[in-house]
This record gives C-alpha cells, structure tokens and sequence, in this order.
C-alpha cells in the first residue's frame, strides 16, 4: 500500500499487547533496579537527576527543560517499578 490507501485502512491496535509490553517493561524495571546493586544505581539517579534544582540563576533557561526531561526519566523508572509490585 502507498499514498491515501494506508490512511484508509485502519489496523485496531491490540490493547491487550499494548498492555502486556508495559507489564513487561515494569517488570524489567524492578528485576534491574531491584537488588542491592540496582537500588544503589536508582539512589545515584535520583540524587544526580531529581533531588536537584531545575533552573539555576545565570544558566540558559534551555537547562530547566533538560532538567525537567532527565527527572521524567527517572521519575518514569520509579513508576514502572512500583507498578510491578502491585502487579
């Protein structure tokens, strides 16, 4: 297929797949963050990455939006661990 046919030919997502490869991930998360080592890895994320200001007088204020993007990714690993406890 090319051009206007892709548009028109809609595929439905399968949710169920959506759903099993965040359970997946989330597990992978809390097996590579959860022993002594990984806990150690997070705390070092946490510290380097979230426990930090945001915007700091006198730095460009392109900065903040790194600061903010590295603190999501890290705040997202968190998330997908506790997820994977509940699981």
């Amino acid at each position: 297929m090319s051009g206007w046919d892709d548009l028109e030919a809609p595929v439905a997502p399968d949710i169920r797949e959506a759903s099993q490869q965040r359970e997946d991930m989330a597990r992978l998360c809390l097996r590579v963050f959860g022993d002594e080592d990984g806990q150690k890895l997070l705390k070092w994320l946490v510290d380097m990455y979230v426990n930090v200001p945001i915007a700091v007088p006198g730095t460009d204020p392109s900065h903040a939006f790194y600061a903010e993007g590295c603190r999501n990714v890290v705040r997202d690993i968190m998330a997908r661990i506790n997820q994977a406890r509940n699981l």
